[in-house]
């Protein structure tokens, strides 16, 4: 938990909301809330059956500032230094998911396995608290009801938080690129030497260019010819 927002942030809103002028964005910051959820609680779409907690009474926040809130809609609350630390709970296994969400829970899974194949079975279980063969039916379409299932991301169900899965991602990705094997490098020839080692290359000797006969040994030729014919 955060120091910077009060122990119950959802609770402490509905109670400003319900009994103070302060501004959506003045309650967000304060509570540590996004202001459009906020304001689904002032429309009764959000927190439906929170019972407001007042920081007053709980020494997290005074009527004086309440009050520069009001008259400044620009003012930030700021909250009263908090006297009792309580310590945040390790959780180990499966995450809890209330009763009302785990309808819900193959919706985030079927979204996990598409966007992020690289997360294991075990960190999708601890992700949205669910058990391995429901996870294994909807990777393999074999779940009951897969016909009607839509990807849905666990944040927004509130399921998991953001946090928690870029942890799982960031691990699950170190985790891929050690299991990858290294790329070879690039091949170069082998010499001769070492492909053919027992045989002996001996160079084939160049072939002379013929000369070309000159006019006088032609002419010598032909004049022994007629010789010839003439004593026949």
């Amino acid at each position: 938990m955060s120091d910077n927002i009060p122990l119950m942030p959802k609770a402490t809103a509905v109670w400003l909301v319900e009994n103070t002028a302060l501004t959506f964005d003045q309650i967000s910051n304060f509570c540590g809330l996004h202001p459009l959820e906020v304001k689904g609680i002032a429309d009764g779409e959000v927190g439906a059956g929170i019972r407001g907690r007042n920081p007053m009474l709980n020494h997290e926040l005074t009527r004086e500032e309440i009050q520069k809130g009001e008259e400044d809609s620009n003012y930030k609350l700021q909250l009263t230094k908090r006297t009792v630390v309580v310590p945040e709970k390790k959780r180990s296994g499966p995450r809890y998911t209330p009763v009302s969400r785990r309808q819900d829970r193959p919706n985030a899974i079927l979204w996990l396995v598409r966007n992020h194949p690289e997360l294991s079975d075990a960190a999708v279980s601890r992700l949205v608290g669910t058990t391995k063969p429901t996870i294994v039916s909807v990777r393999e379409k074999s779940h009951w009801n897969f016909s009607n299932l839509k990807p849905i991301d666990p944040v927004s169900l509130g399921l998991s938080s953001q946090m928690d899965l870029d942890a799982a991602v960031q691990k699950a990705a170190k985790r891929r690129a050690k299991m990858q094997p290294a790329e070879p490098t690039g091949a170069t020839l082998k010499p001769a030497s070492e492909t053919v080692p027992n045989q002996i290359i001996t160079p084939q000797p160049e072939e002379q260019p013929k000369a070309e006969p000159d006019a006088a040994s032609v002419f010598a030729g032909f004049s022994s010819s007629a010789d010839d014919e003439k004593e026949d």
